[in-house]
């Protein structure tokens, strides 16, 4: 087990309140889906959901930017997600991230099935995947255009794990609470 592994085994969400629109131009919104850190404690693949949050937000944190973290309860489509979320950012920028683990970086004025970068392969995300995203995003809402992130491919994980995945992808659905909309959240790591 790595160290960070050790470090951040949990994470807590407290609730603030519905998310409302940003206004610091630096700022990039993560929303997490309606299972992330509840439903289940880690991807497909066994990474913990506390260790992938925490080096997202080192990876902003190490460009400088402002984070937000919402959850979306009235949807489970990562583009929608992070359609909502770029709109909801300063800088219209956000990272989108389903409890599986597939994530995708989004900005304001793309269509919903547009996106900056997007990570379609959730099980072969690794920690550091999820740093080099989080500076990516940052380096967007900063102006810049970053090189995307490297991520490993292989046509074997679709067919590994697309049962698994139908089975989250339902237990997720039954999360979803229209009436809730976006809710911002105050993260803490232990």
């Amino acid at each position: 087990m790595s160290q960070a592994t050790q470090r951040e085994r949990t994470v807590a969400f407290e609730e603030l309140g519905p998310a409302e629109e940003g206004t610091t131009s630096d700022e990039v919104v993560i929303a997490l889906s309606p299972g992330f850190g509840e439903m289940t404690t880690e991807t497909l693949s066994g990474v913990s959901h506390a260790e992938i949050l925490r080096e997202v937000m080192a990876g902003l944190e190490e460009e400088g930017v402002s984070i937000r973290v919402i959850r979306t309860y009235d949807t489970v489509d990562l583009g929608r997600m992070g359609l909502i979320s770029s709109n909801l950012s300063g800088s219209g920028i956000s990272i989108a991230i389903q409890a599986r683990g597939t994530t995708l970086i989004h900005q304001e004025d793309l269509l919903q099935l547009d996106n900056l970068e997007l990570f379609p392969q959730g099980p072969l995300l690794v920690p550091e995947t999820f740093r080099a995203i989080g500076q990516n995003a940052a380096r967007y809402a900063k102006g810049q255009s970053p090189e995307p992130v490297t991520v490993e491919n292989d046509p074997m994980t679709r067919p590994k794990f697309q049962a698994m995945a139908a089975i989250w992808h339902i237990k997720e659905t039954k999360r979803l609470d229209e009436d809730r909309g976006q809710v911002e959240f105050e993260v803490t790591f232990s």
